[in-house]
Parts: structure tokens; sequence; C-alpha cells
């Protein structure tokens, strides 16, 4: 039941310090002008109207509700800051470098409108830090399991670029920082988010000690990658595993894509450390899946009876997408529940539980007919 598993949540208020605002200066130069262009062509009145989707307001919902409905078992605590050293197992030092000299301004970075403002590099540090903080957490024997509450999300940053609202691989960082200080010889990440997550991927590709298994929805949505035959490359041939799917799929199809590929890939890697790059933005309200609430929670229910099976229920969530604040706190509460101890939901078909009370108010009418 729900409170017999401890389960750490990280957040931390300096991850609310990333907020590139449309009406504040950015640095001139050809990324800000090609950027402001497509926000012209789209008609959007960008000075305006245009604000920025990956808004502190995401996780400031997720923990009001936390605060406003707690859930037994379930621990808030503030993140850490990740080091430089941490940081440079998954990116490259020219490009931590590049960004920290952007270190107190606002700027552009690449041109799917990802942007940093004065705070962003930080809360980014802080983000990472948290998922590693996690880590140490399961590891230490601290918590059960944990779930990190951060911003800006990480799985579209590779080893040199921020792309898709993205700084730093968060669930990477903690990937790496497990193998690293943890002497973990396998780490399954898991990606549920609607996107593919390209950066996680690119990092990991060649790596045969990380498995990489990512539900997204199919190419051209973004970012257009994660086919059927990304498998991994080189030595890491065979530990990339992507399920691409249609914008129509919902609960049923993700569990049976968990339960028929997750799961007999994970029976034959044998993970030491489970992570999730936890995006919500599957959801039928986020437009781009048709994921329900109890779809989460089944989804959750497999992944810790996994880590009960493989790795002594050593389980860190990070979030990524979502980005219908209402939606996304739900769905996160909704898998804390079972993180803690809770009973998976079952999905159900929506509306057959409706019709079968109005069938039975409708047909008491006919039954005394003769």
């Amino acid at each position: 039941m729900t409170g017999d598993r401890d389960v750490l949540v990280i957040y931390d208020e300096r991850m609310l310090q990333h907020r590139p605002e449309a009406e504040e200066p950015f640095l001139p130069g050809r990324m800000n002008s090609r950027v402001r262009g497509i926000l012209d062509g789209l008609g959007l009145g960008v000075e305006a109207k245009w604000s920025y989707p990956e808004h502190p307001g995401r996780v400031t919902a997720v923990h009001d509700l936390l605060l406003a409905e707690p859930i037994p078992g379930v621990r808030l605590v503030p993140g850490e800051k990740a080091t430089l050293e941490q940081l440079q197992r998954v990116h490259t030092t020219s490009y931590i470098e590049s960004l920290h000299e952007l270190e107190g301004q606002q700027a552009w970075l690449d041109i799917d409108t990802t942007a940093i403002s004065a705070g962003s590099i930080e809360a980014a540090q802080v983000a990472a830090g948290s998922v590693i903080a996690a880590v140490d957490a399961v590891f230490e024997d601290k918590s059960d399991s944990a779930f990190v509450i951060c911003r800006p999300p990480g799985h579209h940053a590779n080893a040199v670029r921020a792309r898709g609202f993205c700084l730093f691989n968060n669930i990477a960082v903690g990937a790496a920082h497990a193998q690293a200080h943890w002497d973990a010889e396998r780490v399954l990440i898991v990606d549920w988010d609607a996107h593919h997550g390209n950066g996680t991927q690119d990092i990991f590709a060649a790596d045969p000690s990380v498995m990489f298994f990512d539900t997204h929805r199919a190419a051209p949505f973004y970012p257009g990658t994660g086919q059927l035959d990304e498998v991994g490359e080189g030595l890491g041939e065979g530990t990339t595993v992507n399920v691409p799917l249609p914008g129509d799929a919902g609960d049923r199809a993700m569990i049976m894509a968990f339960e028929r590929i997750l799961v007999p890939a994970v029976e034959w890697f044998k993970p030491d450390l489970i992570l999730v790059s936890a995006g919500m933005d599957a959801h039928i309200t986020e437009l781009c899946m048709a994921m329900t609430y109890d779809g989460y929670s089944a989804l959750t229910g497999i992944l810790q009876r996994l880590a009960d099976k493989h790795c002594k229920g050593r389980l860190v969530m990070a979030l990524e997408g979502g980005y219908n604040p209402d939606t996304l706190a739900k769905c996160t509460r909704a898998t804390l529940d079972v993180m803690a101890g809770g009973e998976p939901v079952e999905p159900r078909e929506p509306g057959m539980a409706e019709v079968a009370e109005i069938a039975d108010f409708h047909n008491s009418a006919f039954a005394d007919s003769e």
C-alpha cells in the first residue's frame, strides 16, 4: 500500500532561475536573427505574445500538488549542483565552457528556440546534480527510489549541443555517475517522453554497458529520430531499443511495449540501476499521444517490478517534458503513488464504465415489458 516504500523527491528552487523571456534583449547575432525570423514568420507577434514553453510554472505546479495532497512515504529535499568533472563524463569541456561564457546573459542556443537566461546555467547544474544526488540516495540505501522534479530537461542535449529546451543531459550525467562512482556495471535508461531522447541515444550509442529503451511518437514528430533500425553502434549495437509509435497510441500500446519488448530486454541485460527520463507529454491533454494518468501508474508498476527483481529496487526518475502544468502535476503524482507502494492502476477504455452505468439505468425500463 502507499507509504510502504520510501521515496526521495528532489525539488530545488534554484531551477526556477531558468526563465528566458521574449521581451528581454537576447545577445545579438545570427542565431538571434534566425530565431526571431522563425517566430515572426509564425505570426505570433513575438514581442507581445510569445513565451518560453519550458517555464518555471511547470515544476511549481508539481511541487504545489505534492504539498496540497501529500503521499505517504514521499520526502521532499533540495538538490545539489553538478561539478565540472561530473558533467565532463558526458559533455565535452568546450561545450561546458561555452555555456559558462554565457552565464548571466540571455541568448538563443538553437533554432528550435532553445534559449538561456541569466540564471539558466546554475539551474542546469542543479538539475544534473540533483539526478546524481538521487542516484547516490538509492545506492546508499537512503531511500528505496527517487524522483527529481528538474528543469531544464535534458534528454535532447548531446555531448556538444543544447537542443529541445535541454542544456545538460541530466539522465546521462546520472548514468555516468552511477558507473564511475558506484561501479554499476550495467545501467538501463527508459525514456517514456513523447519525444525521442536523441541526445541520450547519441551519448550511449556505442556503449554496451548502458541500455537505452525509448517509446516515442514516430518521425516526423520532433526531433525526427528514433527509427526502429537505430539499435546502437559498434560495441553498443543491440543495446539501443527504439519503439516509434503513432500519435494516437495510448495506455494499452505503451503497456504492451513495456511488457513485450522492455521486460525481455531487461531479463537479458540485467541492470544494476534503472533510470527513467520521465516526460509526461504523452498524456492525451498534451496532444502528442493518448496516455492517461492510469497509464503512467501502470508503467511505473512495471518498472518498479523490474527494479525489485534485478537491481534491489534501485529506481530513479527525472522529469523531462510535459507542458500543461496541471496534467504534469497529476501524472507525476500518479507515478509517485506507485513508487511509494501504491497498487498500479489497471487502465480502462475511456467511457466503458460510464456506458455500463447508463445501460443499467435505461435497461431497467425494459425489464418488465411483458
